[in-house]
């Protein structure tokens, strides 16, 4: 587990140098690729360039009723009110899955200076993955932090188009 001061490091020193043209699809399973590039913090000139995949199923619909029974199971007062708070609001919202397969998660140790393998990473990628693919900037200590956030933006992205899309089909 990290410190809080190490997760708020990571979040800080997380920059996505590329992002997919992609959102996460709302009627399917959507797979990006991500090469997450870090300064080691003890060795000057020594970069580490992770390869690997994130998952997303597709964004699922949490009714108030639904959301009230996840809420209540071991939870106190607070959450019970919120949860009735949800019910007579009607409010519906949307519930994102994900899964960091590390089967896929490659790793290299590179020297040369950061800027330079940033950019020789992103010219790197398959032009036929290019709209699949992110290159993220993040830190040694914590770039699991750096992922998380990355895919959380993402979320934040496609929320406004996956809820059109179940609008538009009346599922909402």
């Amino acid at each position: 587990m990290y410190p809080a001061h190490d997760v708020q490091y990571a979040l800080e020193n997380t920059r996505v140098v590329v992002s997919p043209d992609r959102r996460i699809d709302t009627f399917g399973t959507t797979n990006f690729r991500f090469y997450l590039v870090s300064e080691l913090m003890d060795s000057v000139g020594e970069i580490r360039v992770r390869d690997g995949r994130i998952s997303a199923d597709r964004p699922q619909i949490v009714t108030p009723d639904h959301a009230s029974r996840l809420l209540l199971e071991g939870f106190g007062e607070d959450a019970q009110q919120f949860a009735r708070m949800l019910q007579a609001r009607h409010a519906a919202f949307l519930k994102y899955g994900f899964e960091i397969r590390k089967s896929d998660l490659s790793d290299i140790l590179v020297h040369d200076r950061l800027e330079a393998v940033l950019d020789r990473v992103e010219r790197q990628i398959p032009e036929a993955e290019r709209s699949g693919s992110a290159v993220i900037q993040g830190v040694e200590e914590g770039w699991e932090i750096c992922l998380l956030k990355f895919t959380f933006d993402l979320v934040q992205l496609s929320t406004n188009i996956n809820i059109f899309d179940f609008k538009r089909r009346g599922l909402l």
